[in-house]
């Protein structure tokens, strides 16, 4: 199972290479994942028919009971085989559908096959955590696969449409499965359905969050509106995902929990109303429509709550019916799509008003489309008869509600044969009128996919009891029914072949009277739930922009000095009332003298920077209260803090310094007396409460310090320093989530500065037509002494011929070329010796960084090109990759981030040993070089190109002198 799984995922990250060598032929390699799962699937059969399964089960994270369960029954049966036999037929059919030439062909291939993977684990998970993750991957790749054609408006609209509403409904259910597994005290869907929590208020309330996120996933009224707007993908997409896949996942969610839920008292208002109306609301407005895949699109939407009413009734029969329609439904709803498909690519259109005749020149085409259609108006003796007679029959003999939803189902398939017939009609029939649609030849390559789903639902008709021992073995999970049905063609005369009879009448009917049901349909048509959408949207940015308005008054003060009051009257306030001091040990003024002084001096730099008007003094003073903590930490034994501390400061301070350069020399902003003087109480309030508050933290401790254990944990190692070896072994995730969140950070504030894109071309010094901005300010003296033209001369700097000769600093130049590369040295050293001695990886990649630094103070931009010549981003992905890659290693022994240790001897130097964790820290090395190396590109590099541009010393972007390219 979990192979089949990778084989999606694998071959999909391999669909953009497929596509570019092989074109639209990449589909067929592509389909082979789909088609391995199907044939596995149907070797299956007998067991899964025998109400047998087949598992499997990866304890992740065993201590906290994390595990990824997989688990084959009778209903992930016919799900499997309908997300990957459909899914697999599709891809062929993407084979003809699209040229060598579509745009961004590879990503789409890529896309659509991992979303069929991702839909294969959702149907085959066994755990509510699992089926959540690949949930939402069926989420993610939907919008991908909607938005597509990007370049659209509509298109990007409706895919976040689609993200919106069904990421809203996950959220709502991930609550719901959270609070389901710990009432049932375990997350395996297979134990709770077969021993469920007892019926209490929070497990109601969980059903109901359950039941939003599948009834927003199968497009259940209100949630509907996204589905229609989603035929904006291309018609393999609408296919799959709306015929076989996506919206199939809440219903299977339904039928994979009522045998346990269904009696749980809010489960059958919701299902039999909502599911009742959904069919009703959709058929009807199928009517008035006339494009051919929003006429298919409403009609799905209809189906999906007829699908939904069956699998949530409850009892046996019902739930036989319900699979049988999710069958029949795949089986027909598919080949229609790729028909509308066909049509479209051999027409030009999808306008119904507009197509005549396509019957005529197309025969085998109409020919599918017209069996397809047959099953989905319920005609014998295709599958589609044989499911609705089932769940006739079901709702006919269950409870007074079930009758109730009878009416509407009855109701609604008499909608269902008439959107079936103007389906037919609009797309094939000859119009008076209209002349004949020219179309062009369709290949059997392109109409075999649809073909073979119809033949599909004509053989299952008669054929429906090959199917009835699975089918079967899904609805034996409910209590078992006096009178259990079986799946046959014919049952004879009864009441569900009268009611059958009635629906196609009453259908063919409203056919007829298409005209009048169009005219009367418009003009009682209620406000669209995608109008309301909208304009819920719209309200709700509306309402944004005034609380923005009026919260962010543009006064960074107000800022700061609001979120010090809130804290300070939170802190206050629990404080007063919980007097947590009480029995607390007292706190010492300091364990050092000498730390009494530095933070005293501390204290004084701190309360300077209110009296201060210049920003550079500002800078400089709140750059000497981080170089005071990094003198506590010295003076209190924390070397590994204190070097840490003094190059994150001068880093700080050399990033505010590049930022001053285009601010003005004061501070803008004009305080009044009484509010800089409210500054002083403020801003000593709140010290002496987060001081207060860190004491009685400190003091409220029960347990024994772990510093003792790690000390001893360290030292069973074979290691000394405790700090670098919580950071990149014992507390290794909090090390990676931190990079993580350390790169999408300083990506995210270097975005802002790269308005249109972050490569800058070459950085070559041909670009230049003048001066650089290191010379802008000043004028040339024409009183230097020119020197002797034939004395030799020495550049230091690689880039020295752009700096002008007034502002270069010859000692400068020479000590920070050879500083250089001791200090790269010196950070390889401190990345390599944090076993037993103060370093890192992240205090080394910051030494690196200021290396770089250095070179850019003393040269320019064109010197720190020079000296890092490759885009700062490799080195953050690569660092990313890296320390993710060694934490995926751990799973070779089953734990992620787990350390191996290599023991080996070199002739000349000796005993050596390599640890994972060294590899780990090398990633954190490169990525916080490459963090630094960005900020400094962007608020250097970047403030220095817009200078010279301003100045109009820089060659015009995409010159070919200039060495870039046009933005």
């Amino acid at each position: 199972m979990i192979a089949l799984i990778v084989a999606h995922f694998a071959l999909a990250a391999c669909a953009g290479p497929l596509v570019h060598r092989l074109g639209r032929r990449a589909f067929v390699v592509l389909a082979t994942p789909p088609a391995a799962a199907t044939v596995w699937a149907l070797t299956r059969w007998n067991t899964a028919a025998s109400g047998g399964a087949d598992t499997w089960s990866w304890q992740w994270i065993p201590d906290y009971g994390v595990a990824v369960d997989l688990r084959l029954d009778a209903l992930s049966e016919l799900m499997v085989l309908l997300a990957a036999g459909v899914g697999g037929l599709v891809l062929l059919y993407c084979a003809s559908y699209f040229t060598d030439d579509t745009p961004q062909l590879g990503r789409f291939a890529g896309n659509l096959l991992a979303f069929a993977g991702a839909m294969l684990a959702l149907v085959l998970a066994d755990d509510l955590i699992t089926l959540y993750v690949f949930w939402e991957l069926t989420t993610v790749f939907s919008y991908l696969l909607i938005g597509h054609g990007s370049e659209h408006r509509h298109s990007r609209r409706s895919a976040l449409q689609a993200l919106v509403v069904t990421t809203l409904g996950g959220l709502a259910m991930l609550v719901g499965f959270l609070i389901l597994g710990h009432a049932a005290g375990t997350y395996r869907i297979s134990a709770i359905v077969a021993d469920p929590p007892e019926a209490t208020l929070a497990v109601s309330v969980a059903v109901v969050l359950v039941l939003c996120g599948a009834l927003s996933k199968s497009a259940i009224w209100p949630f509907s509106m996204w589905l229609p707007n989603a035929m904006a993908a291309p018609t393999p997409v609408s296919a799959y995902l709306h015929a076989a896949a996506m919206v199939k996942a809440g219903v299977y969610l339904v039928a994979r929990l009522a045998p346990a839920f269904a009696d749980v008292p809010v489960w059958k208002p919701v299902v039999l109303v909502l599911g009742g109306a959904t069919m009703l609301l959709g058929g009807w407005r199928a009517l008035r429509l006339n494009d051919l895949k929003l006429v298919l699109a409403y009609g799905t939407v209809s189906q999906l709550g007829f699908l939904t009413l069956l699998a949530g009734t409850g009892n046996r029969n019902a739930a036989l019916a319900a699979v049988a329609m999710i069958l029949g439904h795949a089986l027909f709803k598919a080949p229609l799509f790729l028909v509308t498909g066909i049509v479209d690519h051999a027409t030009g259109t999808r306008d119904l008003r507009k197509l005549s005749g396509v019957g005529r020149s197309l025969p085998y085409v109409a020919a599918v489309a017209v069996l397809a259609a047959a099953s989905m108006a319920a005609l014998p003796p295709l599958l589609g008869f044989a499911a609705k007679e089932a769940a006739f029959e079901a709702l006919l003999h269950g409870t007074t509600a079930e009758r109730w939803a009878l009416a509407a189902v009855v109701a609604g398939s008499a909608l269902t044969t008439a959107y079936t017939l103007r389906f037919v009609w609009g797309a094939f029939a000859r119009k008076p009128g209209l002349p004949d649609t020219p179309v062009h030849g369709v290949g059997w390559a392109f109409l075999a996919p649809p073909a073979l789903l119809a033949v599909l639902g004509l053989v299952l008709g008669p054929g429906v009891g090959w199917t009835d021992r699975l089918l079967g073995a899904y609805a034996d999970t409910f209590p078992a029914d006096p009178h259990p049905y079986h799946l046959a063609l014919w049952h004879g005369l009864g009441t569900a072949l009268l009611l059958s009879a009635l629906a196609w009448a009453a259908g063919a009917v409203l056919f007829l009277g298409r005209t009048h049901v169009t005219r009367i349909s418009r003009r009682i048509a209620w406000p669209t739930a995608d109008s309301v959408f909208g304009h819920l949207l719209l309200g709700q940015e509306r309402l944004a922009l005034q609380v923005t308005g009026f919260i962010q008054r543009g006064s960074l003060s107000v800022y700061l000095a609001t979120t010090l009051l809130v804290m300070l009257a939170g802190q206050l306030a629990v404080l007063v009332v919980d007097t947590p001091w009480d029995g607390a040990v007292r706190p010492r003024l300091w364990d050092n003298p000498l730390q009494g002084a530095v933070a005293a001096l501390t204290c004084a730099a701190a309360l300077l920077c209110l009296t201060v008007r210049r920003r550079m003094k500002a800078v400089v003073l709140a750059g000497l209260t981080g170089y005071g903590a990094a003198l506590l930490f010295v003076v209190q034994g924390a070397p590994d803090l204190a070097l840490t501390q003094f190059c994150v400061e001068t880093v700080s301070m050399i990033v505010f310094v590049l930022v001053l350069r285009r601010m003005p020399v004061h501070f803008q902003e004009t305080v009044s007396t009484w509010r800089r003087a409210a500054r002083i109480p403020v801003a000593l309030a709140s010290a002496a409460t987060v001081g207060v508050g860190l004491w009685v933290a400190a003091a409220a401790r029960t347990a024994q310090p772990a510093g003792a254990a790690m000390v001893e944990e360290v030292a069973d190692h074979g290691l000394k320093d405790v700090v670098a070896t919580i950071l990149v072994d014992l507390r290794a995730w909090d090390t990676m989530g931190e990079s993580a969140v350390l790169a999408a950070a300083a990506i995210g504030v270097t975005s802002l500065i790269y308005l249109h894109r972050r490569s800058e071309g070459t950085m070559a010094q041909e670009e230049l037509q003048g001066r650089t901005a290191w010379s802008l300010s000043a004028q040339h003296s024409a009183r230097l002494p020119q020197g002797d033209d034939v004395a030799p001369e020495r550049s230091w700097l690689a880039a020295g011929s752009t700096l002008a000769p007034e502002h270069r600093s010859i000692v400068f130049e020479v000590v920070a070329r050879l500083l250089f590369h001791p200090i790269l040295v010196l950070s390889v050293y401190l990345l390599f010796c944090a076993e037993s001695l103060p370093g890192g990886g992240f205090v080394a990649g910051l030494v690196a960084g200021l290396a770089m630094i250095t070179r850019y103070l003393a040269g320019g931009r064109f010197e720190l090109a020079e000296a890092a010549p490759l885009q700062p981003g490799l080195f953050t992905g690569l660092g990313l990759f890296i320390s993710t890659g060694v934490g995926l290693l751990g799973l070779v022994d089953g734990t992620v981030l787990h350390a191996f240790t290599y023991h080996g001897h070199l002739p000349v130097f000796g005993d050596y040993h390599l640890s994972t964790s060294v590899l780990f820290d090398f990633g954190v090395y490169l990525l916080v070089l490459g963090v630094v190396l960005d900020i400094v590109r962007a608020l250097g590099a970047k403030v220095d190109r817009q200078i010279e541009r301003a100045a109009g010393v820089l060659a015009p972007e995409g010159d070919p002198e200039a060495g870039g390219s046009p933005r």
